[in-house]
């Protein structure tokens, strides 16, 4: 998964030109094939989420919520290429979001469940949607080194944090959330972050090493925090994985929970240090 998500990441850098430093061959519209697997990826994401939801009773709406929160993950995308202003294009989207929502609740469910149904559905859609378009963000906006940068930042943490964890933690982090989680998983997950950080921060030339390393410790929290955020859901459900389709990662929602609510962060982190 590692080799064909860089694959991927620098195929799309070599097409739209910014895989090199100079902005001269940069196209007009960055990050196709990066959008284009943000939107495979939301797909298996909002069946999990439904899966999990149908658990307590509500319905997520599978052809709304999957298109909605694609069109929102890659809105970043649309704006270039319609070259239409954001705020515009996301206060319409939202607005025909909710819209539909009504209409598909009344149509298949008429007024059972009507505010669980659409509450869980917008939540769907923000979660899955507003979040992803942050990483689309950050590529689109800072380039792929930088993105390349925080996803392995925070997947290294998540790394770092399972095998110091399992060999040495002793202490809980969130016994209520996930026990599994310890203090010393979480310093493992720090030093992991790190050096994964100072690393891209001196070898991409994206950031000068005091930031790297403040990069580093502040994402490795954060990615926890994503991580708990999605085992909330899972206990609420009371299940172990959001699903069994990826071997030693059960389903899509465990393998991407992290990068998703530190995705906003790592972009107001490249804000300030551009």
């Amino acid at each position: 998964m590692t080799v064909l998500f860089i694959s991927v990441v620098i195929l799309d850098g070599w097409l739209d030109g910014s895989l090199t430093t100079s902005p001269t061959d940069d196209k007009r519209v960055q990050a196709t094939i990066f959008c284009i697997l943000i939107a495979l990826l939301a797909i298996p994401a909002q069946l999990e989420l439904s899966k999990l939801a149908e658990t307590k009773n509500l319905r997520i709406f599978t052809p709304v919520s999957i298109i909605a929160s694609i069109l929102l993950a890659t809105s970043w995308y649309w704006v270039q290429l319609l070259e239409i202003r954001m705020e515009i294009f996301l206060l319409f989207l939202l607005t025909f979001t909710l819209l539909i929502l009504f209409i598909y609740q009344y149509l298949n469910f008429g007024v059972s469940g009507m505010l669980a149904n659409c509450g869980v559905n917008c939540f769907s859609i923000l979660y899955l949607g507003l979040l992803s378009g942050f990483c689309v963000a950050i590529r689109i906006e800072f380039g792929l080194w930088p993105l390349l940068m925080f996803i392995f930042v925070v997947k290294s943490a998540d790394i770092g944090a399972y095998s110091i964890g399992t060999l040495f933690g002793k202490h809980k982090f969130s016994p209520k959330i996930s026990p599994g989680k310890t203090w010393e998983g979480m310093a493992g997950a720090v030093a992991a972050a790190v050096i994964v950080a100072i690393g891209f921060a001196r070898s991409c030339d994206i950031m000068v090493a005091w930031a790297a390393i403040a990069f580093g410790s502040c994402f490795a929290f954060i990615g926890q925090l994503g991580d708990l955020a999605e085992s909330m859901m899972k206990r609420d459900a009371e299940k172990k994985d959001s699903a069994n389709k990826v071997p030693g990662f059960g389903g899509v929602l465990d393998i991407i929970d992290s990068p998703l609510v530190a995705a906003p962060f790592a972009y107001l982190f490249f804000m300030w240090c551009s």
